[in-house]
Order: structure tokens, then sequence, then C-alpha cells
């Protein structure tokens, strides 16, 4: 189900303010190591995948860049989740939102052409990784300037280095290319975030593909819980 943004986002934001909430250098096509924790589209096109598909656990994020929760989970959780997709136990499904944006072409629209710019293998040089990838949303959250301006081109490619994406990444981050279709990108996410809870519509939602449930992600211990079962 598809649900449209301007009949239900004036709704969600007054849920969302109530909720407590080694690398190789190539020329050529860059070709991802096996290796290291792969790093994809999901199959509408609309999400990022970092990690193994065989990963024990699997999750989606539903994540907005200027919600203040969005950015405690990374707080909190961002180290463990890096470390568990890199060693294959966990694989996260990124789905950026836009809401908080006045237009599509805003803060939140900024941070999420970003991530799916991440995720693209350059022409030539080391792509991303899964973890790195984690290390990117950690970065672009940490510095999160809710309300703001739009991170500027330098300021994306400063964050990508330090996440330890290639030289050739963090071009393409700070790059003006249109990765993804912002708006159908908003309307896929939030239908699927919607269809998860229509009551408590919000960011950060967490949830559990395998278990086909929305995870407490307030209680501290969710994530060890997750992967231990």
């Amino acid at each position: 189900m598809r649900i449209s943004r301007t009949t239900l986002v004036i709704g969600i934001l007054g849920l969302l303010l109530a909720v407590v909430g080694c690398t190789n250098q190539i020329t050529g096509t860059a070709l991802r190591d096996p290796a290291r924790a792969p790093l994809a589209l999901a199959a509408d096109g609309y999400g990022i995948v970092a990690g193994f598909d065989d990963a024990t656990a699997q999750i989606e994020i539903f994540t907005e860049p200027q919600c203040r929760h969005c950015a405690d989970l990374q707080r909190d959780f961002g180290d463990q989740l890096a470390y568990l997709i890199n060693v294959g136990r966990l694989q996260v499904t990124y789905r950026p939102l836009t809401f908080m944006d006045d237009d599509y072409d805003g803060y939140s629209s900024t941070v999420a052409n970003a991530m799916f710019l991440a995720a693209q293998p350059p022409v030539s040089g080391a792509a991303a990784d899964g973890s790195q990838f984690q290390r990117f949303v950690e970065e672009l959250w940490a510095n999160q300037d809710s309300g703001g301006p739009a991170f500027t081109a330098d300021e994306l490619r400063d964050m990508a280095a330090a996440s330890g994406l290639s030289d050739a990444v963090a071009d393409a981050v700070a790059g003006d290319e249109e990765a993804v279709d912002i708006a159908e990108m908003e309307d896929n996410n939030f239908g699927y975030l919607f269809e998860i809870d229509p009551l408590q519509t919000g960011t950060p939602t967490v949830y559990d593909l395998n278990g086909g449930e929305k995870l407490d992600i307030y209680d501290n211990d969710w994530l060890d819980e997750l992967v231990a079962s």
C-alpha cells in the first residue's frame, strides 16, 4: 500500500513530537571484496542494504535526517550496528524519510540523496562496504543540524572521509547527482512505515524482518536480544 505524504504528514508530525524516542585501489569498474560486508540497494530501489544476506538478524531502520531521536539511536547503538554488520550477524536496510523538509530539496533530502550516492560503486576506486556505510550514517546524524541549512559538498566529503569511505566515494557523496527520486522514495518508505504501525507512525522505527514485528528500541537490550534469538 502506498500512502500519500500530503494526506498524512501533518498528523504524523504531531505524533513524532510525542514519541521518545584492506581496501584495494583498482581501475575500471569497482568490484566489491566478498570478504567485506556487502552494500547494495533494496529490490525496490528505495532502501540501502548493509550486510550479508545470510546474517542472523535482518532489520529495517526508518529514519529522518532531522529527527533527534534518530540521532540518539545512532549515538547509542551505531558502533554496535557497525560491528554486527561487519561480522555477518546483522543486515540493516536503511529507509530514509524526508517529511521534515518543506520541499524535496531541503536538508533531509540532501542527506538521503548522499546516503544513496554512498551506496553506488564508483567508476574507479574502492566501493563502500556495509560497515563503512553504517559509519557514514553515524557521522551524518552526529553532525545533525535539525532545521538548519543543508550540508555543503565539503561537509559531506569530510564526513564520508571520516567514515573510512574511499576518496572516490567521498567525491561522489559531495557531488550533485540525483541518486534517487526523493518524492517517490518518501511515498514508498512512508507507506511501508504506515503499514508497520498506523497509530504511532514515526521515526526512528526499527522493524524485525525475520520476526515480522516492530522492535522496542527504548529497551537498552533490544539489539543484544535480537542477534541472540
